[in-house]
């Protein structure tokens, strides 16, 4: 099901199936990212659940009437990355972005051709002493586990690379507004954080520079 292709013009981009062996019942829900993001997923299960035990019950749905439809949430969008403040927009990502060089990974392979969507995923947990540790190291420096964390991939790509002008992607959730927080869409956004790591210093002070990057790139998101 997850194989079968999406027709974008023609939609639908939401399927659902219901499959049955012996004594197990599968809901399986099938959507294309344009329509949907990770905060969806939890917005759409809860939704679900609601919905299936006040069926289960017979009464009506605990949900309360959105606000807004995404479709106004589009609008508003369109209306304000246009003129003035599109160029404003592109002008600081020039700036922000120009000169960045790609980053010489000795453990990097050509890329094909054709995307294949074949590569490999890697879990990694963190015990929680682990967990413990770099909590109390966040709060001691005055910055958050994320911030921490990714200062700790700068650090490894400067150690793989040897190059200290380093940026990383990361995605943002894109809910700016209240009315979003309960609306199923696309609303994720990636978010590059560019910051230059120095191997002379201490952990802690590139730790300072990854807050200041954090701080002023959520800021500008």
């Amino acid at each position: 099901e997850s194989q079968q292709p999406f027709s974008l013009s023609q939609g639908p981009l939401i399927r659902a199936r219901v499959c049955q062996a012996e004594d197990q019942v599968l809901f399986v829900v099938t959507m294309h990212h344009s329509v949907s993001d990770g905060w969806s997923m939890g917005l759409f299960v809860k939704e679900f659940v609601a919905f299936y035990m006040a069926w289960c019950d017979d009464v009506t749905p605990p949900l309360n009437d959105l606000a807004i439809q995404y479709k106004d949430f589009s609008h508003w969008q369109r209306q304000w990355l246009q003129g003035d403040e599109l160029a404003k927009q592109i002008a600081y990502w020039q700036q922000k972005l120009q000169g960045l060089e790609t980053l010489n990974l000795a453990t990097d392979y050509t890329r094909p051709s054709i995307q294949t969507f074949n590569g490999a995923t890697i879990e990694l947990g963190l015990d929680a002493k682990m967990t413990q540790q770099l909590n109390q190291l966040s709060q001691n420096q005055g910055t958050t586990l994320f911030m921490t964390l990714l200062t700790s991939f700068y650090t490894l790509l400067h150690r793989y690379t040897g190059q200290s002008d380093i940026c990383v992607g990361t995605p943002i959730a894109g809910r700016t507004q209240v009315e979003t927080e309960s609306l199923i869409g696309f609303f994720v956004n990636t978010l590059a954080l560019r910051t230059d790591i120095d191997g002379t210093l201490s952990f802690e002070n590139n730790l300072s520079r990854g807050k200041i990057t954090t701080s002023f790139g959520n800021l500008l998101a």
